[in-house]
């Protein structure tokens, strides 16, 4: 399993409509049938710029689903949130690979 893991700093000034607006847009992206499940995290640091930031990881079965999100899906999602907030959001992606998972 792949973890598509997205890093988002907001600026405050538009924190409570991003997250209003976020929400859907998850499920947008799990509507993709890429991915299997997602989960929103807020990161516990104090960022130098300011703002509150957000990690939002969607598991996906594969690499295949994951390189075919990035070809068919992802230009259009990634537009829509740029094209409300520009540059008052700052993303980015990294992916992981799920090596074992240990539960208690």
């Amino acid at each position: 399993m792949f973890i598509y893991n997205v890093t988002i700093n907001v600026d405050e000034s538009i924190h409570t409509e991003w997250l209003s607006w976020i929400k859907p847009h998850i499920k947008e992206v799990l509507n993709t049938g890429r991915f299997v499940s997602a989960k929103m995290t807020q990161v516990l640091v104090e960022e130098e710029m300011g703002g509150t930031t957000y990690s939002i990881q969607y598991t996906a079965n594969t690499k295949a689903d994951l390189e075919a999100y990035y070809e068919i899906d992802a230009p259009k999602l990634r537009n829509d949130g740029l094209a409300k907030f520009g540059n008052k959001m700052l993303a980015f992606r990294t992916e992981l690979k799920i090596i074992e998972e240990f539960h208690a």
